[in-house]
């Protein structure tokens, strides 16, 4: 009798990750990371996948349930990835993988029910009191891109609220970071919050600073700025770092206070754990409580860090259970 699996991928706008799960499992050894780059198709990629997955387990059927989490809207046939250059309907996606069920979700959504299988240990508390419980989560995440997503209490246990915030306006708080923006609206003509909190934005805000004030960029990544900043070599990247947490405190203010999120915030995503002490330490707690005459409502709420890995994967499995 051949085994009954499931196939679960988190695809963002730089890597997609996979796991083949034993049905009624959320977790497996199986997994299968891949660079989005190096396909310029993603139709190739899944032809290589279905092999490695194969010869890995020696399962020789097709999986049973499919559950993607793309990063970018999943309610079209057509799906087209924001922030990479990959495309594909879910009807051919279902014939290739000889699946029963395909379900294509926003990748903050698989996030966010990844988050309702967390422990203490994979969270790192910034701030704020216990959780309310039976009210409203906020998260939210920086990656490639920049998510949000809400869980909202519910009589049967929670409902997962997909969006597309990061795409909401970016609202200075400050000269500086009003000048960012204006330099970056000559760029993109309009500016979203992806375009300042995200790895891609981490680079937007330095390259901002250095042409505002008239010095060379020494830097030509996210992960050379980061480092810039923490060992504190270079003081353009410290600003840029600086601006980032503030912003992401910022946004994350505005997420608590939109939802009504007394659950807690979460902050998910692969930027913000590369520097988390630098994060736990700087203005990101203060921006997100200086809401004026809400700071007393902001104060109690707590926000995580989510540290462990593959909430993404985690979180599509989830989906499929509840299906």
């Amino acid at each position: 009798m051949s085994q009954v699996w499931n196939l679960v991928a988190d695809i963002g706008g730089t890597n997609a990750r996979f796991s083949a799960v034993i049905a009624g499992q959320l977790e497996s050894d199986f997994q299968f990371f891949h660079s989005v780059e190096e396909y310029p198709e993603f139709e190739t990629l899944i032809t290589i996948l279905l092999d490695e997955i194969s010869r890995a387990t020696g399962w020789r059927s097709n999986p049973d349930k499919v559950c993607f989490a793309v990063a970018c809207p999943a309610d079209t046939e057509v799906i087209s990835f924001t922030n990479s250059h990959w495309t594909f309907t879910k009807a051919d996606l279902k014939a290739s993988l000889g699946c029963n069920h395909l379900s294509i979700i926003n990748d903050f959504e698989a996030v966010a029910h990844g988050i309702t299988e967390l422990s203490d240990a994979d969270l790192v508390q910034v701030g704020g009191h216990e959780p309310i419980q039976n009210r409203a989560v906020g998260v939210l995440g920086a990656g490639t891109g920049l998510g949000v997503a809400g869980l909202l209490p519910t009589e049967s246990g929670y409902h997962v609220l997909d969006t597309e915030g990061g795409h909401a306006d970016y609202s200075p708080i400050n000269d500086l970071q009003s000048a960012v923006v204006d330099c970056l609206r000559g760029q993109f003509g309009r500016v979203s919050l992806e375009r300042l909190l995200s790895g891609k934005g981490l680079l937007n805000i330095y390259s901002a600073l250095c042409s505002i004030e008239e010095v060379p960029k020494v830097f030509s990544s996210p992960a050379e700025v980061v480092t810039g900043a923490i060992e504190k070599a270079d003081v353009m990247a410290l600003q840029t770092l600086n601006m980032f947490c503030e912003g992401i405190g910022a946004a994350a203010g505005n997420l608590a206070l939109t939802y009504g999120a007394k659950g807690g915030i979460y902050i998910a995503g692969g930027v913000i754990p590369r520097f988390q002490d630098f994060f736990i330490n700087s203005d990101f707690r203060s921006k997100f409580e200086d809401k004026g005459r809400f700071v007393s409502y902001l104060k109690p709420i707590p926000v995580y860090i989510v540290v462990r890995e593959n909430l993404g994967l985690l979180g599509a499995a989830k989906k499929l259970g509840r299906l």
